[in-house]
């Protein structure tokens, strides 16, 4: 067993068997063994690749979107640009650089990064050394104000319950030890945590369903805040409109499906995003629009003008890397239908772009 392994075996020894959402939470930021707290896990050398260490296009677009809306805003100075679970910072720096396009934009925004792995802060730091970030450890340390909030892949990363429909109702399935081994159990009765489900379809005997309490606080979160002071959110992440029954909790280690239960702190521990559960919490208090997948909302956004512009001045070694990103991003067969996006603005402002013909719920 690994040091982690052997210190959530002591709290469930003390306490009894533990959700996957506490398992999560553990593996995920324990302060000393967390999988986020002494690593930079992106990259080829890492154990993922997100969009924006994919291309460059991404996070250009992003930015040519936060610029827009901006506009849509009504130009408010100054105004908080915010990125949850900013990576290695890559994203907001491509963003930045394509929105010099609107200087006036560059000039009001002030760059706020929630984030709390310290490894990853340092990185983000020498990244963005020409923008002067401020990081906080949670969106209610951002000051209040306008705010446009960009989140890829940071919803994937909070901590779920997991439910198996019984014969006569939800169990949560619980994380327990046996001979040494950290393994699944289902409760013997409805936990407290049950009261998630509350409202859902009753599905059927062995179906899964996925709650994450932390989502839907910080989507309610961020649509309050986009109610008082005004603003947007983007959330780009993989996931599913209407849940499925299936479980999708799921490792990953070196770019390879690992035992979730196995050696925590040492894999990603993710689960599909519940986008109808972002959309439910933000709908009270602002505008929502979609989800659209992610190819449709790069295609809206330019991504095969910005792959043509790039390909014209690129050398013959670099078109196919190009080629290849611009694929990846947007095939259905690659990223294009799995990750979707989502967005919630203030119900004075008009559909933000790439949402112009999505519904607005």
């Amino acid at each position: 067993m690994t040091p982690l392994s052997r210190s959530i075996a002591r709290r469930i020894s003390l306490q009894g068997p533990i959700s996957i959402a506490d398992f999560m939470a553990e593996a995920l930021s324990h302060p000393q063994h967390g999988y986020y707290m002494g690593k930079d896990p992106f990259g080829r050398t890492g154990d993922f690749i997100t969009a924006p260490e994919i291309s460059q296009m991404f996070g250009e677009l992003v930015g040519l979107w936060c610029a827009e809306v901006w506009r849509l805003m009504g130009n408010p100075a100054p105004v908080n640009l915010v990125e949850l679970g900013p990576g290695r910072g890559t994203l907001m720096q491509d963003a930045l650089r394509a929105a010099r396009m609107l200087p006036a934009f560059g000039d009001a925004a002030s760059v706020h990064l929630v984030e709390t792995s310290p490894v990853l802060r340092d990185m983000q730091a020498l990244t963005l050394a020409d923008h002067q970030p401020t990081w906080h450890d949670d969106l209610s340390h951002v000051p209040d104000g306008p705010l446009i909030v960009i989140a890829n892949e940071f919803f994937d990363a909070l901590p779920v319950h997991q439910f198996v429909r019984a014969a006569d109702g939800w169990r949560e399935n619980l994380v327990t030890v046996d001979a040494d081994r950290l393994v699944l159990t289902a409760a013997p009765a409805a936990s407290a945590a049950a009261a998630l489900l509350a409202g859902r379809e009753p599905g059927g005997v062995g179906d899964v369903a996925e709650v994450c309490p932390a989502a839907i606080s910080i989507a309610t979160a961020l649509a309050e805040r986009i109610a008082r002071h005004g603003g947007a959110a983007l959330a780009i992440d993989y996931g599913y409109a209407e849940p499925t029954g299936a479980a999708t909790l799921q490792a990953v280690r070196q770019h390879h499906r690992h035992d979730v239960l196995a050696d925590p702190g040492t894999a990603d521990l993710t689960a599909h995003v519940n986008f109808r559960d972002l959309r439910d919490a933000a709908r009270p208090f602002a505008a929502v629009y979609g989800p659209v997948t992610q190819g449709a909302f790069l295609r809206s956004l330019g991504i095969e003008m910005r792959a043509n512009q790039l390909l014209q001045r690129a050398t013959a070694d670099q078109r196919p890397a190009i080629e290849s990103a611009r694929r990846r991003l947007i095939d259905p067969a690659e990223m294009g239908t799995l990750f979707k996006a989502l967005a919630f603005c203030h119900r004075d402002m008009p559909a933000p772009p790439a949402f112009e013909t999505a519904a607005n719920d």
